[in-house]
């Protein structure tokens, strides 16, 4: 797809040329892409994208859009990616597409990895008729808000998640489970 090279090094004397390649990923990367989401949505970090990033998040997209599903390659290794799907709604001639994952190797962040991750899957949306580009973050990820600004997006529109915790209602389950057990045994002993 496409290849070049990125400056790393926080001094001229040590930077460092890395040639990057973006490709469409293959099923041998789904678990180092895996991995290296696990590394960057932390509960610490990102809770609401730590929630939903899983195995079958990444086999699922890479399932039914492989041709959105890029890697950012350095040395043969991977240390980035940019996971999306389209949205065709019915009655409408707008398509739309969804950049649902972006992620950097955290030692290589902020060095042109995801601009060129991102500028290529922007370029597979145009490809493919999309019309409007949805991405989404946490409120309080001002480094994400930042890129995506730069990247052009705009119009934020606020979204609320909330959350309930089942740990009481699951423990009140288990008294409900072990006192019917009790009731059970004193009932059955009382008939011997």
């Amino acid at each position: 797809m496409g290849s070049n090279s990125i400056d790393i090094g926080e001094d001229a004397d040590k930077k460092k040329k890395l040639n990057l390649t973006i490709r469409e990923m293959d099923i041998d990367d789904l678990a180092t892409v895996f991995h290296l989401g696990e590394k960057l949505f932390t509960a610490r970090h990102a809770p609401n994208l730590y929630r939903t990033w899983d195995e079958y998040e990444v086999l699922t997209l890479f399932q039914s859009d492989p041709e959105f599903c890029l890697v950012a390659e350095a040395d043969e290794e991977i240390i980035g990616f940019a996971l999306g799907t389209t949205i065709a709604k019915s009655h409408s001639a707008w398509k739309y597409g969804h950049l649902v994952w972006l992620g950097v190797e955290p030692g290589l962040q902020r060095h042109g990895v995801a601009v060129k991750l991102f500028n290529q899957f922007r370029d597979l949306m145009l490809e493919n008729g999309v019309r409007m580009l949805l991405v989404d973050t946490e409120a309080d990820n001002l480094a994400a808000l930042h890129f995506f600004r730069n990247m052009g997006f705009g119009s934020p529109e606020e979204h609320i998640y909330l959350t309930l915790n089942l740990a009481n209602q699951h423990r009140l389950i288990k008294e409900k489970r072990e006192n019917g057990r009790t009731l059970l045994r004193r009932v059955g002993r009382n008939h011997d």
